[in-house]
């Protein structure tokens, strides 16, 4: 029996893109010796990419055109089509064509050659301004310093995963995901191909800073309890430092010294006291609210329609 090749592309109002996309990815797997099927999801576009969508599908029977709801966000549609996905081995790609379908044949050569996880990995990042790119390489080493991950660096969300590895981040059922960590959490042999990121075809990034803010805070909470850690050593260190100033403010005072006055000394504790209580019940808070959201088992997602309303497979 042939392998077969999956390709999930998440998208969300990329009219504009689509038919490029699909005329180079048809391009990039069309000469592999593998049976393929391409999983689109659209995460609640509203510029008629759902309409497109839905006609590749009747065109193409390897085609499957998934559409969410609303827009649950760029990692739980990834999540939809990875839970679809049939093949031997999956590629995540965005539907923007900054990454290169034609990337894919090498991602297919390394996962032959025993990689369960195969990442791209940005060598060049062309159309980005100076900020992203440097904020971007701060955060990745940033999150590996701050975990136990070996995240790799530089790498987005654009990478192959072989089924186990499909399977173990299925079974992973965290509303708040952040999957270039999973990816990696799972384990198994990984490697890298490297490649030069193009600028984006058409449309605009759907990826702001507050959305990268966001899958950062993401990425910290859910792998790194560092947050937590941070707020302890601060406090230690407070009361450390308090627990010294105390006596040489009490000899100061003794010796005269002027400005020490009672009001001072206890205004300047409230505020310092204050100020720690408030920054250790926000990221308590942050956690606390995390907890809340998991235990209501929500699902991750609603599907609208499915061009094929076969079940996913159990990802138990």
């Amino acid at each position: 029996m042939r392998e077969v090749l999956s390709v999930v592309v998440p998208l969300h109002n990329e009219r504009e893109v689509l038919g490029e996309f699909h005329r180079r990815l048809i391009g990039a797997v069309g000469d592999l010796d593998v049976d393929v099927e391409i999983i689109y999801v659209d995460d609640g576009s509203a510029d008629g990419t759902t309409s497109l969508l839905s006609t590749l599908a009747a065109d193409d029977h390897r085609i499957r055109a998934v559409s969410l709801s609303r827009n649950f966000g760029h990692q739980l549609a990834v999540t939809a089509g990875l839970e679809r996905a049939r093949g031997d081995a999956v590629v995540i790609i965005d539907g923007d064509l900054q990454d290169p379908p034609e990337l894919i044949p090498q991602l297919l050569d390394r996962y032959r050659n025993g990689s369960e996880v195969v990442h791209a990995v940005r060598m060049s990042r062309d159309g980005e301004t100076i900020l992203k790119r440097k904020t971007a390489a701060s955060f990745y080493r940033a999150i590996r310093k701050a975990t136990d991950l070996d995240i790799q660096l530089d790498a987005g969300d654009y990478r192959l995963l072989g089924r186990r590895a499909v399977d173990a981040i299925c079974a992973m059922p965290e509303q708040f995901r952040f999957l270039r960590g999973m990816a990696v959490w799972v384990g198994f042999r990984q490697s890298v191909v490297p490649y030069d990121r193009d600028r984006r075809f058409a449309g605009t990034s759907k990826y702001p800073v507050s959305r990268m803010a966001k899958l950062a805070s993401t990425a910290f909470t859910s792998f790194s309890f560092v947050p937590l850690q941070i707020v302890s050593l601060l406090g230690f260190a407070l009361s450390a430092l308090s627990v010294v100033s105390i006596p040489i403010v009490i000899a100061l005072r003794l010796a005269g010294v002027k400005g020490l006055g009672g009001q001072t000394t206890v205004l300047l504790a409230v505020l310092l006291l204050g100020g720690i209580q408030l920054l250790s019940l926000g990221v308590i808070g942050e956690y606390v609210g995390r907890i809340a959201i998991e235990v209501k088992h929500r699902p991750l997602y609603v599907v609208a329609s499915d061009s094929d309303d076969r079940p996913p497979p159990s990802s138990g």
